[in-house]
């Protein structure tokens, strides 16, 4: 890599310039500026090296810049950078989609349409259950994160900061409680409330979806129970009703398998993916049941940047990487020392009262050992305490009380091991 450009305005300056220029609204969790990076580290316009345990939120399973991938775009590039797929296509969509659609869980006839955000994949998986049921209720969890744009917002289990003065949200939109057994909420709360839900509110012939991250993402890492999958593919069959996956941020290796949902017996009609499936660049999926995907007219789907070819170009190399580098294997692995390294520390951090996740979406909860409460002071500190060494770390959690580590599943092991050091260091000063 090289040096920092001498010529860059410093971290203080370019804050100064962030607040004067840019919302509120858009929160920024560190005041530096990053400059550089590869693979797990990152340097900021002052040439302080990081370690990325962060990956731009779940993006960058592959790593910063992997070299097939940056290979991949800049192939791309040389060739054309934008027709506009409903204007002019191109293979490698199509290409892709026939990827997409045999690693996606069960041998069923799929078909998949491309866009660029998690939102907008959401929006369109909305749409696309309403139009093959020919119905309007979406359920959805409390802790759920689906996205800021309207209808995600509405989807969205968490007031703060998501749907802080933007209603009135799009109606037929209801919440069930997301079972946390540490909470207090069990499989059987959650399955009652959905019947509630049926009597209260509305009827189970006029709900198009039910809708779920297989593990929760902002919501804490929580990971449905594979009983409560189960029971609601059996209530969406009773019903009529698609149960829709959202793996915008389980999907491409982070949870030890390609999708989340190959840790159930069950499969969704619908799924909604991007964050790690392109490498850093700007891709979204949803892929389902063909006749579910064919139930919108021609024109209803699409988008004039949907499937931009500099993303599929990436997303095909990501594909390959996964498969080359055995990065599914290398998930398990690494997840297997984290979750170890955790619970080894229990007895000297009593604010540990949970660790979990599969594969590589490991996280870490604290609460107040004097109280029981969820201890959202104890997280900002070790969260601070590591960025002064080095380490960026994410919070997550309705309460505020979770770290979730999301580091590059390309990362060497002596960087791996130093930052569980600098992490063992932080709990120990927090």
């Amino acid at each position: 890599m090289n040096s920092r450009n001498l010529n860059m305005a410093s971290n203080k300056e370019l804050h100064e310039r962030r607040l004067a220029a840019t919302p509120r609204g858009i929160a920024v969790g560190n005041s530096f500026f990053i400059d550089r990076a590869e693979n797990a580290e990152l340097w900021d316009v002052e040439g302080r090296r990081y370690i990325d345990f962060g990956g731009g939120i779940a993006v960058l399973n592959t790593g910063h810049r992997h070299p097939k991938v940056m290979a991949a775009v800049a192939e791309q590039l040389e060739r054309f950078t934008h027709s506009c797929y409903q204007v002019v296509p191109y293979e490698s969509y199509v290409t892709l989609a026939e990827k997409i659609n045999q690693l996606t869980p069960g041998t069923h006839a799929k078909k998949t349409a491309f866009f660029s955000t998690g939102a907008e994949a959401v929006e369109n998986v909305v749409k696309i259950a309403r139009a093959a049921t020919k119905r309007s209720g979406i359920i959805a969890f409390s802790g759920a994160f689906h996205g800021r744009s309207m209808m995600a917002a509405a989807l969205t289990g968490k007031v703060v900061p998501y749907k802080v003065g933007f209603g009135p949200f799009p109606g037929e939109i209801f919440h069930a409680p997301f079972p946390v057994p540490l909470h207090g909420v069990s499989v059987q709360d959650s399955l009652d409330y959905i019947q509630h839900l049926f009597k209260s509110d509305i009827e189970p012939a006029r709900v198009a979806a039910i809708i779920l991250e297989p593990v929760q993402g902002e919501g804490g890492f929580y990971q449905a129970p594979v009983d409560f999958m189960v029971a609601l593919r059996k209530l969406c069959d009773e019903h009529g009703i698609l149960l829709v996956a959202d793996e915008v941020q389980t999907g491409f290796g982070r949870t030890g398998k390609w999708f989340a949902m190959e840790h159930y017996p069950v499969l969704p009609d619908i799924m909604t993916m991007a964050k790690s499936m392109a490498g850093g660049t700007t891709l979204s999926a949803v892929c389902g049941r063909a006749e579910i995907m064919d139930a919108p007219l021609p024109g209803g789907l699409g988008g004039t940047y949907a499937g931009s070819p500099m993303a599929i170009a990436a997303s095909h190399a990501v594909i390959d990487v996964i498969k080359e580098e055995g990065l599914i294997e290398r998930s398990n692995a690494l997840g297997e020392k984290l979750r170890g390294f955790l619970n080894a520390q229990r007895a000297k951090v009593p604010q540990i009262v949970d660790v979990r996740g599969p594969g590589s979406m490991v996280a870490v909860e604290f609460n107040d050992p004097a109280t029981g409460k969820p201890d959202a002071d104890f997280t900002k500190r070790v969260q601070a305490k590591a960025l002064e060494k080095g380490l960026i770390l994410l919070t997550c959690g309705v309460y505020g009380n979770v770290l979730r580590l999301l580091y590059p599943l390309t990362t060497p092991d002596a960087i791996f091991d130093e930052a569980l050091g600098i992490l063992a260091d932080a709990l120990a000063a927090a």
